[in-house]
């Protein structure tokens, strides 16, 4: 086998993600990529390998997230394609953009039984903006340039995009004359910027509204300074999303977190900032949201009227249309001043009784202690500036109350349990400065336990705590209370510190609240680290009570669902 040339297409790969500013690639070796892998390592761009495709694609979203960097995964052909399908739908249903690159057989051996021969763009194009197998060597860059052009989102979507290249045209050369700077060198951005007309409808529309509300998603991320200034004009409550949680900080007086229900109730006017109207917003309901209009704005179109159009609808970049409407106001908001400082009263009084609640939740019979002590030793220890990656089902709703960091990151509006420990790598590798914490089930660990062994030999400072309940909580109790019978939804209480420990990483199991404090201090002192936290299962979470495990027919609550069938008559 002839070494690999400089011009070969392995190589021009290399080099376009290295001009792209990639410095770290996720995956799982294979003979269909070896000439990827062995040119990425070349243009000295790290390579972080894990032990399943799946927990690659994660890494590399969480990267790109938190990054600002195109993330990359590489994977190889048939079942390393396979593996990574659930990230690669992930990143699709959360708009995250993601390159991943693959193999395929020789091209002499397309359609005669080679090994691992699948046509993977048939399986991932209805989840990637984009999906194509490269055979001609003189379109490799540019089908690169155009693959990552989509993942950014410029025309269109954001969001995964994928690649393929038979490995015999990994190894032919690429004429240099194709090799053209304008396809290798970083694109800037381009912005959308906002009609002046709607910036003056949308500024009169909110000025006029007596009950505003503000609640942001995907699109407002990186404009913070630019939406902490319009609510500072406008005075509304603000309702942060997963999507978007820590652009305002906690103090702020908009954040009203606690009085989610009876804001989205209350209000009469909703500006939704590059959020979709999903699941988690009733999909913007009257039977939820009254007589409230909408005031949507987004740059990209899921996001500006899917299930409700807006009395005002701007197509733009997020932060600048923000800046634009208060720029464009030429009157005092006509806002209950009253209404909106008694919902923050109302949210200060519920942050503190929980966190009091939290500190002494009891225990169950067994002596086994709640979550929400857990979670509140966490909360008194990381500081301000983490980040925490939650996980699970029944502990996510636990998590999603009791943590309050600066950045946050969790399954997603897919509900792909099991991100946690390659999100939390991804995420200590990318701010390796920051503290980083993963708070997951004991079930959701499970789905990618073995990254434990990747966040050893990568040295990532992270620290996963397992919250160990021996279930898949919010199944068992929807099961005792609709079907009067647990069946297979109990897991045991395994040892997840001793599993740890085999691989190297610093691990405790703790049983008794009052040595959480000083098992939390030891973990982040010998990062990476993991505590395997045994908790009641006795516990019941918010999304158990609301009846999300049962899945409604009409609205993701059973409230809601309630409301949606009376108003629907």
């Amino acid at each position: 086998m002839s070494r690999l040339s400089d011009d070969c297409v392995a190589s021009v790969i290399a080099r376009f993600l290295n001009a792209r500013g990639v410095d770290r690639v996720f995956g799982l070796c294979g003979g269909h990529i070896m000439p990827i892998w062995m040119r990425i390592d070349a243009e000295s761009i790290g390579i972080v390998d894990v032990r399943d495709e799946r927990a690659a694609v994660y890494m590399a979203h969480a990267y790109g997230e938190l990054t600002g960097k195109l993330g990359v995964a590489l994977v190889t052909a048939g079942p390393g394609v396979t593996n990574a399908m659930t990230g690669i739908a992930n990143a699709h249903v959360a708009r995250a953009p993601l390159l991943v690159l693959a193999g395929v057989p020789p091209r002499p051996q397309e359609n005669r039984g080679a090994l691992q021969d699948l046509v993977h763009t048939d399986l991932v194009r209805s989840i990637t903006r984009y999906a194509r197998t490269v055979r001609e060597p003189s379109l490799a860059l540019q089908e690169l340039d155009e693959a990552v052009s989509r993942a950014l989102g410029d025309g269109g979507e954001p969001g995964p995009v994928y690649l393929d290249f038979p490995t015999d045209t990994l190894r032919a050369d690429v004429p240099r004359a194709l090799l053209r700077e304008e396809q290798l060198r970083p694109k800037p951005r381009p912005t959308i910027p906002p009609d002046p007309a709607a910036l003056a409808a949308a500024a009169a529309l909110l000025a006029s509204a007596s009950r505003p509300l503000v609640i942001s998603g995907r699109g407002a991320r990186g404009g913070s300074k630019s939406l902490v200034r319009l609510l500072d004009w406008l005075g509304a409550p603000y309702l942060d999303t997963g999507e978007s949680r820590g652009l305002v900080p906690d103090g702020h007086p908009s954040v009203v977190a606690a009085m989610r229900g009876t804001v989205i109730g209350e209000a009469d006017v909703v500006l939704t900032v590059g959020r979709r109207l999903d699941f988690q917003l009733a999909y913007g309901s009257p039977a939820v949201f009254g007589a409230a209009r909408f005031l949507r704005i987004a740059d990209v179109a899921s996001e500006l009227r899917d299930n409700r159009r807006g009395d005002v609808e701007i197509f733009a970049g997020c932060a600048a249309t923000l800046d634009g409407i208060v720029e464009a106001a030429h009157r005092a908001p006509a806002i209950d001043r009253e209404w909106a400082r008694g919902l923050r009263a109302q949210h200060e009084e519920r942050v503190m009784k929980l966190r009091a609640a939290m500190r002494n939740a009891p225990a169950d019979r067994d002596g086994r202690m709640h979550p929400n002590r857990l979670l509140a030793a966490m909360q008194d220890r990381i500081g301000s500036n983490a980040i925490v990656v939650a996980d699970g089902g029944d502990f996510l709703s636990f998590a999603r109350v009791a943590m309050s960091p600066s950045t946050w990151l969790d399954p997603g509006p897919l509900g792909c349990i099991g991100v946690g420990t390659p999100f939390g790598i991804a995420a200590s590798l990318a701010c390796p400065d920051r503290t980083v914490v993963v708070v997951t089930g004991d079930g959701a660990f499970g789905f990618n336990a073995m990254e434990v062994d990747t966040a050893v030999r990568h040295r990532a400072p992270v620290v996963i705590i397992v919250a160990n309940n021996g279930a898949w909580q919010i199944e068992v109790h929807d099961q005792q209370h609709t079907h009067g019978k647990v069946v297979g939804t109990r897991l045991s209480f395994a040892d997840y510190a001793a599993m740890a420990r085999a691989f190297g990483m610093h691990a405790e199991r703790v049983e008794r609240a009052e040595d959480l404090p000083a098992a939390i201090d030891r973990a982040l002192g010998n990062r990476p680290a993991l505590l395997d936290v045994v908790v009641t299962p006795e516990a019941v979470s918010s999304d158990s009570k609301t009846g999300l495990a049962w899945v409604p027919d009409l609205q993701a609550l059973a409230a809601w669902d309630e409301a949606e069938q009376k108003w629907r008559g």
